[in-house]
């Protein structure tokens, strides 16, 4: 069985609430849909913050051990909470302004497509969910140290 009906709860939650079940670009549209969820959790205190993405993380590694031992193979396109998890720490103490959003969005979806060096390594390296989950964690915190080194260079 590769995946249970779009209706299944884990399917729901592993495809970003349906977002990566669209026939072309999932990762895009997901990661698009994650920014829904991101514009209530932005306004969070820090701690919090970073507790909603790890709870998310811990959700999304059970999740996609599930579908991969269900028969979905490793890193199925229609999954997308590991988008959803990477960019939220990508925009993690993002500055305010649409430019600064943009940015976030497009570099995260260019380190997670072309997977360059550290990010490659983990989804090429690290085993089931974890490969699946880290690669765009570590996507997302490249992210976020290039957008924070950029906001504190511009004063």
């Amino acid at each position: 069985m590769s995946r249970p009906p779009w209706w299944h709860w884990e399917v729901l939650l592993a495809s970003g609430l349906g977002s990566g079940l669209v026939p072309r670009a999932p990762g895009t549209f997901g990661s698009l849909a994650a920014l829904l969820p991101w514009w209530g959790l932005r306004t969070l205190p820090v701690p919090a913050y970073l507790a909603a993405v790890l709870a998310c993380l811990a959700l999304g590694l059970w999740l996609c051990h599930r579908q991969e031992t269900r028969g979905a193979g490793h890193d199925p396109g229609w999954v997308v909470i590991d988008e959803w998890v990477g960019l939220w720490l990508a925009l993690f103490l993002l500055p305010p302004g649409w430019p600064w959003l943009a940015a976030g969005f497009v570099l995260f979806r260019l380190l997670d497509i072309a997977k360059p060096g550290p990010v490659g390594w983990c989804d090429r390296r690290l085993p089931g969910g974890w490969g699946v989950m880290v690669d765009d964690l570590v996507a997302g915190a490249l992210v976020c140290a290039a957008l924070q080194l950029l906001a504190a260079w511009l004063g």
